[in-house]
């Protein structure tokens, strides 16, 4: 089971809780706000925009809501102007982080984003130090039990993904960023339902982590993705699937 799909799976059994339901809002409205503000209000003319919609309605956001942050997003009403700004470290043994954030104080956040790293046993870094390790992919996970493997293989690389990989539970398919949209639409429009579909930075190659350290680094994802300020977290690590329990 590759790294990435480790984490992504024990982030998708920990986040399943409602509770979290109003942060991870307040997440995809900065998206949306940003986005709308980095580029046009329609949707149609703004793959980003239409991505961070598409995500909120994942999570049965409100239309209001996301009509509101597009709104501040083009200055139709007044909002926080957010800037995008992207952390590097290593966590607990060795393993590469990469933060992605939206923040309107990055004095703040970089302050927060060090604690956080140093309390898990990690530190944060230059910039440039582990980006070189990851590259950016669309990437969607399909539970094994919802498909054949050949009919998912058909159907995906046929709307232009470059690879569909497995491991125990799940297949994973990885496009171009350009081509993430159709493929998942493919995807779903045959019956076969993504359990996480995202624009993703996949690392390379990955750091094999077990006891104390593979528990502290869950330690400092968790803490990392709670942070108002962070948008996403990637991560090398190779974490026991056991831990999300």
């Amino acid at each position: 089971m590759s790294g990435h799909s480790k984490w992504a799976t024990i982030r998708h059994k920990k986040g399943a809780a409602d509770a979290k339901r109003g942060k991870m809002f307040t997440k995809l409205i900065k998206e949306i706000t940003v986005a709308a503000r980095m580029g046009a209000g329609d949707p149609n003319a703004n793959p980003r925009l239409r991505t961070a919609i598409l995500a909120a309605k994942a999570v049965n956001m409100p239309k209001d809501n996301i009509d509101r942050a597009v709104k501040k997003g083009t200055g139709e009403l007044e909002g926080v102007s957010y800037e995008e700004v992207v952390y590097e470290g290593y966590g607990p043994g060795g393993a590469a982080v990469m933060v992605e954030s939206l923040t309107d104080n990055k004095n703040r956040t970089v302050a927060e984003v060090r604690h956080l790293f140093a309390k898990s046993g990690g530190n944060l870094a230059e910039n440039g130090c582990v980006a070189f390790l990851f590259q950016k992919k669309g990437y969607c996970v399909i539970e094994k039990t919802a498909v054949d493997e050949d009919r998912l293989m058909e159907v995906a690389l046929e709307a232009g993904a470059e690879d569909v990989r497995e491991d125990e539970d799940n297949f994973e398919v990885i496009t171009a960023p350009a081509d993430f949209e159709t493929v998942k639409a493919a995807i779903e429009g045959a019956g076969i339902a993504c359990v996480e579909s995202e624009i993703s930075m996949l690392p390379s190659t990955y750091v094999s982590l077990a006891g104390k350290e593979a528990e502290q680094m869950v330690r400092l994802m968790d803490a990392l993705e709670d942070s108002d300020d962070v948008q996403k977290v990637y991560t090398n690590a190779d974490i026991p699937e056991d831990l999300a329990g």
